[in-house]
């Protein structure tokens, strides 16, 4: 059934990039092990205001980060060397572990093609047994994801298994992650499978038990299999869910079953002991 509905919360990261953030919500700390839900843009920067959008380096303790665009283009670099540019339908799985630093730059005006930069931004909390595991980073092209295309509903399985799909993407619990668009009329009940599950509406309309839902809302459920989903008009929904982890601690940037883990995580970025992007080692962002 439907536990909760989290209506996205507006917030500035400066100089024009802005985004809808769902989660973390003060009634609702997390949908399985996904922590963090960030829906960036779309958004369209003039050249002169493009190199102030950039997110400079800044550091990550105890989860994996999923970056997902849906249109435009991120330059990805992180402290184990990495330079990667990010496409739409690709997977970018940063596994920061004990620790790991990394920047999300733009370029005019490939960043921004597509209509606007639109990307998705989803952590994922690590089970405590890796919490402490080392760094890692790994890239899927849109080519290697499993996609199915049926009775109005196109569906790209980027982590995870679910209606019959297997992603190749390593996770380290148990769950799934969908990209979906949906055709006005398409009816599909969710996949279940999971212990909680959560479908967010990032365009277009939606109705579930006689009620309509809009962009920027994200409903949750519990293991329900029956739960069905209409579109009302054309609609990209985002759907994800696995197996709870526990309570988490979170601060900034930094994720833990342990509040002195995080308090460590502070003064090893106040310290510099957390290394930076190589190649973009110039410039970060200060603990706040």
């Amino acid at each position: 059934m439907l536990e909760m509905v989290i209506t996205a919360r507006e917030a500035d990261l400066g100089h024009g990039l802005k985004v809808r953030r769902v989660l973390p919500y003060a009634k609702r700390r997390m949908v399985g092990p996904w922590i963090f839900v960030d829906h960036a843009g779309p958004v369209t920067l003039a050249a002169e205001d493009t190199r102030a959008a950039d997110v400079r380096p800044h550091p990550h303790i105890g989860l994996s980060t999923v970056s997902y665009l849906l249109s435009g283009q991120v330059s990805h670099r992180d402290s184990l060397g990495v330079h990667q540019l990010i496409n739409p339908g690709d997977v970018n799985w940063m596994t920061a572990g004990r620790g790991i630093s990394h920047s999300e730059r733009f370029k005019h005006p490939d960043s921004f093609a597509g209509g606007g930069l639109e990307l998705m931004q989803l952590w994922v909390a690590l089970p405590e047994k890796d919490e402490e595991t080392d760094p890692a980073f790994t890239h899927y092209p849109a080519s290697d994801l499993p996609v199915h295309d049926e009775g109005g509903v196109w569906m790209r399985l980027i982590a995870g298994e679910a209606y019959g799909l297997k992603s190749p993407v390593r996770t380290h619990s148990p769950l799934f992650y969908l990209h979906t668009e949906w055709q006005p009329g398409a009816r599909k009940a969710l996949p279940g499978g999971h212990r909680e599950q959560a479908v967010y509406v990032a365009r277009g309309e939606i109705e579930h038990d006689g009620h309509t839902y809009v962009p920027g809302q994200m409903l949750v459920f519990g293991d329900d299999a029956d739960a069905v989903i209409t579109a009302h008009t054309r609609a990209t929904l985002m759907i994800f869910g696995g197996e709870p982890l526990g309570e988490r601690h979170i601060f900034w940037n930094f994720v833990s079953s342990r509040k002195e883990r995080i308090e460590q995580a502070k003064a090893d970025w106040t310290a510099g002991r957390i290394p930076l992007p190589p190649g973009d080692d110039s410039e970060w962002i200060p603990l706040p």
